[in-house]
């Protein structure tokens, strides 16, 4: 089975991933690891801040990694944002029922409750370098989009509005 986890920025999906991880003993694979490894090699003239154009740019990859991996009957988790809502065109028959996606996204509602605290658990498992650019109204954006673009594709999507534990505590 091949768990697809996605979401905007600071939704916890990294730290999700670790958990499953944990639990299950799945390996996992960070499609951020993937871009940076691409960025620093010199594999591309991209940058991290190239959101759209890394989608295009690594989807092609992380799809085939992902097919082997069903093709080899391995668990794998695949986590990062970059994932096209359109995601289901590119796995027929053969692949769709091993592979399960899961949309993280956080109401507007939360992210002004919760700015602070959203800040200082971006670095639970990562070590943000800067996180200057992290505003509220920047994660309003990104998880609108998120929250529009999977839904619109007909994704389930899990809306993170009171607390992040409860809302993922049922995903583990």
């Amino acid at each position: 089975m091949v768990l697809l986890l996605t979401g905007a920025s600071h939704t916890g999906k990294t730290l999700l991933a670790q958990r499953l991880l944990e639990r299950y003993r799945f390996p996992c694979l960070s499609i951020d690891h993937l871009k940076m490894g691409l960025i620093r090699s010199g594999q591309t003239a991209l940058t991290p801040a190239d959101d759209e154009a890394l989608t295009d740019y690594l989807w092609p990859i992380v799809r085939e990694i992902i097919k082997t991996a069903i093709e080899n009957r391995q668990n794998l988790i695949v986590e990062g944002c970059y994932v096209p809502f359109d995601w289901r065109k590119d796995f027929g028959e053969r692949y769709l029922p091993s592979l399960r996606f899961l949309c993280l996204a956080m109401t507007e509602d939360y992210i002004d409750a919760n700015f602070d605290l959203i800040l200082r658990h971006g670095s639970d498992i990562e070590a943000r370098l800067d996180d200057s650019d992290c505003t509220p109204e920047r994660l309003k954006a990104e998880n609108r989009a998120f929250l529009e673009g999977f839904r619109h594709a007909g994704e389930r999507v899990v809306l993170i509005d009171t607390d992040w534990e409860q809302a993922v505590r049922a995903l583990l």
